[in-house]
């Protein structure tokens, strides 16, 4: 397994509790050498199952906030033109942070931190070649990357790479939202507000600990920020108060104490993106379909690790059988998710705000 994250630990977390030994090679030198990012929302019948396939979904309700799952939606002037909020009992898509859930999965596993993959080489006489940063070689009866939305194993399957979307994202954060910030704590409400103008939106989103995560959405050409250092969080502040000028004070307050700002432009895949099937090699989540980030990539992520180490667990011993198997399941689901994501983002950016709120209302209960 090539990749540590919710795919890759989520596969070997379920071979794990079948008693098969799985090795997941990860290039970060350890669990926190890099952010972990923001909050997901693990969906019943996607995130959520595969956490039941791994035995952990007692312990992930332990863990998860069913409030998270509120949503406000504003205009630019902050008049409130939705407000959803989850029922006490209501756990279809309850949000945890992404460090919970990664330290939840790790559990027992044996991650080889640190090692870095390069190259991917399928075909040998003994099975699939994997080079390392450090010049090393190891071989492979099976390797599945999930490695990201640059994967390096995807290379050994598919010659596509990932395109921009014409949307870019820019991150920052607030802490202590309570304490600190109690004037916008309101706004954010128990989990996320959202507004939304002409080719721009701004959503801040709760996560534990009094943590605000921040997302100014944009669409622009990729080199936007050329005259600018993005390192210099002034200078990113002032450029998208600017982007943003004339909306509701409080809204904008959410840039105005936002720490460092992190630039997200938003790529993806194909919408079917498929690959003609190569012995010994897979891929799982974003190396296999990165699609915008509206909530259904990384339970799809969780979903298909956990379906494909339950059919090599428990399947016949036909292995590259039970690979061909599940790519074709996975590019069929992928699919789906891709069209509705690509059209999602067309619509929460566009330049008519009302789609954005048209969209919330068809998935949001009534």
């Amino acid at each position: 397994m090539v990749g540590s994250g919710p795919a890759g630990l989520t596969f070997a977390r379920v071979l794990h509790r079948h008693g098969h030994p799985v090795t997941v090679l990860e290039r970060d030198p350890a669990p926190d050498a890099r952010p972990p990012g923001g909050t997901l929302d693990l969906r019943e019948g996607m995130g959520q199952r595969a956490l039941d396939k791994a035995g952990l979904l007692a312990e992930f309700q332990a863990l998860a906030r069913p409030e998270g799952q509120a949503m406000r939606i504003l205009d630019t002037d902050g008049t409130v033109l939705r407000d959803w909020r989850p029922r006490p009992d209501d756990r279809a898509n309850p949000e945890i942070d992404r460090r919970q859930l990664r330290d939840l999965l790790l559990g027992p596993l044996d991650v080889q931190w640190g090692r870095g993959v390069t190259r991917v080489v399928p075909g040998s006489r003994d099975g699939v070649q994997v080079h390392f940063a450090d010049g090393r070689q190891e071989t492979f009866d099976l390797v599945v990357g999930a490695d990201g939305a640059w994967s390096r194993t995807r290379r050994a399957v598919s010659s596509v790479t990932p395109h921009y979307t014409g949307v870019t994202s820019v991150e920052t954060s607030l802490d202590d939202i309570d304490t600190r910030h109690a004037d916008l704590a309101p706004l954010i409400g128990d989990g996320s507000v959202a507004a939304y103008g002409v080719n721009r939106a701004l959503v801040a989103q709760r996560n534990s600990g009094g943590h605000v995560k921040v997302y100014a959405q944009f669409r622009a050409p990729l080199d936007w920020h050329t005259h600018m250092d993005l390192a210099d969080a002034e200078a990113v502040r002032a450029s998208l108060l600017a982007l943003f000028d004339g909306w509701t004070a409080p809204v904008l307050d959410l840039l105005r104490h936002g720490a460092a700002f992190v630039h997200r432009p938003l790529y993806v895949l194909p919408v079917s993106h498929t690959w003609p099937h190569v012995l010994g090699v897979t891929l799982l989540g974003d190396a296999a379909h990165l699609m915008p980030p509206l909530g259904a990539g990384a339970n799809l992520a969780m979903l298909e690790g956990a379906e494909l180490a339950e059919s090599l667990a428990t399947g016949p011993g036909d292995l590259d059988g039970t690979v061909r198997a599940f790519e074709e399941r996975m590019w069929a689901r992928a699919a789906r998710w891709a069209k509705i994501t690509t059209a999602g983002l067309e619509r929460l950016v566009s330049p008519d705000p009302t789609a954005a709120l048209a969209l919330f209302d068809q998935v949001q209960p009534s």
